[in-house]
């Protein structure tokens, strides 16, 4: 079967789902991605110049991977092969490739062979492909939602263009979403379906950036719901619950809510309290909130309002945008649990935040000062002749590893920015600072010898 076969098969075909029968069949009906297939970009020049080379896909699902695949065939006339790695195996691998053999003999026509989720094909699979991609008896496009570095073979990789599909955009949902209600062939257009504001808006966050989701849902809601007297199907945000089988969270990722909601989890962090923080976390992972805006907001908390009172913290908020980032969600959200409740129940100091603050406002309002010449490296003769790094204490050669000398600009001499407070570890820090200060008033420091290097040899 060929593309254009498929394409009659999906508008006779009402019993297919929205999201197959909405397929764009050409590139200008494509929505996203226009990093690749905009106006000038590499794949829209290589798709009008016929000339698309081997592709490996990598996108999250529902970005657009099958429908982009369709239309390089469709636009290029090629003759479409579609496999899933789910279900293939190497003689059907085989069948095509012979079968793509005879048509570029008889019909010099490329073929397109299409594996969709190729990181399930194991390596012998792979294998199997790697000969006629090369010498060019296939084209292979190949759709993976994983990385393609670890998942796809590395002579097969070295073949193959990878593009990076992005997540599509709220905007670009939207416009999929009013394609489908108005299209009176493939769509929902003779349904007469009107779609609440609040329902579309809570159509696309459910959908999770997916527009096959978002069709699917969509066609459940419109099918579910009787027309009224004037034959209208309104669907409200009730019905898109009903058809989603979840509870609607009231949230704006843009609005008052989204910033009152991360203001309670911080202040609650803040004020050590595990079970404020983990409700308020919960509320927003629930609604639908990017799990790394949260990460984000813990690691300038675990900096902000602990500090060197628990190193510790940043590492544990470190991990914990690791493992989102690593196992995804919704299984990351006890990552973040973790670091919400580790956080919450860490000792506070605002010590660092507070130094840094003086620091910014120091070198904001301050003089530019220079470095002292004790601590310039004489990296040649003249520097070292003008007294650069004379005087200098190796701190090393100190009692304690601590020589007291002074580091800052003899402007700012004896200035103290941090001051540690007596949480956590942070006590342990201001103990042993004090130490170290007091031991140096013991020993009275030399005067530094700044006369130049000859005449010191000289003089000995």
């Amino acid at each position: 079967m060929d593309l254009f076969d498929y394409n009659l098969q999906q508008e006779k075909g009402q019993g297919a789902p929205l999201a197959a029968r909405m397929r764009p069949a050409a590139l200008h009906q494509f929505v996203g991605q226009e990093h690749l297939i905009g106006e000038g970009h590499v794949l829209r020049k290589a798709i009008e110049a016929g000339q698309v080379p081997s592709l490996i896909l990598w996108g999250p699902t529902g970005s657009g991977k099958t429908t982009l695949a369709f239309i390089i065939a469709n636009s290029t006339e090629a003759h479409f092969s579609p496999v899933s790695a789910v279900s293939a195996g190497v003689a059907d691998l085989r069948r095509i490739i012979e079968e793509a053999k005879e048509r570029r003999k008889l019909y010099k026509q490329k073929t397109i062979l299409f594996i969709d989720e190729i990181h399930r094909f194991n390596k012998g699979q792979q294998d199997a492909v790697l000969p006629y991609v090369e010498d060019g008896t296939i084209t292979l496009i190949g759709a993976t939602t994983e990385n393609p570095s670890f998942e796809v073979i590395s002579p097969l990789l070295s073949r193959c263009q990878v593009l990076t599909l992005n997540p599509l955009a709220e905007d670009e949902l939207q416009v999929i979403i009013m394609r489908a209600l108005k299209d009176e062939l493939n769509g929902l257009g003779k349904l007469n379906v009107e779609l609440d504001e609040d329902a579309l808006l809570r159509l696309i966050m459910v959908s999770n950036k997916d527009a096959r989701v978002a069709l699917n849902t969509l066609e459940i809601a419109a099918l579910t719901t009787p027309p009224n007297s004037q034959g209208k199907r309104r669907i409200s945000l009730k019905t898109i619950e009903d058809a989603v089988q979840q509870r609607y969270l009231p949230y704006d990722k843009a609005g008052e809510r989204h910033y009152d909601l991360i203001s309670a989890l911080h202040k609650s962090l803040r004020g050590s309290d595990p079970d404020a923080a983990l409700y308020w976390v919960a509320r927003m992972l629930e609604a639908g909130e990017s799990p790394f805006y949260i990460v984000r907001r813990l690691v300038r908390l675990a900096s902000e309002d602990i500090g060197i009172a628990d190193p510790q913290a940043l590492v544990v908020a470190m991990a914990a945008q690791q493992a989102v980032h690593f196992i995804g969600m919704p299984e990351g959200n006890l990552a973040i649990a973790e670091a919400v409740v580790y956080l919450a129940t860490a000792p506070k100091s605002n010590a660092l935040y507070r130094a840094y603050s003086k620091v910014q406002e120091e070198i904001k309002e301050g003089p530019d000062a220079e470095v002292p010449k004790h601590l310039r490296n004489p990296v040649t003769p003249l520097m070292k002749g003008m007294g650069y790094g004379d005087g200098y204490k190796y701190d090393h050669d100190f009692p304690g590893h601590f020589a007291g000398q002074q580091h800052l600009p003899d402007s700012l001499k004896d200035k103290r920015f941090y001051q540690p407070s007596d949480q956590g570890y942070e006590k342990q820090v201001a103990e042993r600072l004090k130490a170290w200060w007091e031991s140096v008033k013991q020993t009275k420091p030399k005067k530094p010898d700044r006369k130049p290097p000859t005449e010191r040899k000289k003089k000995a």
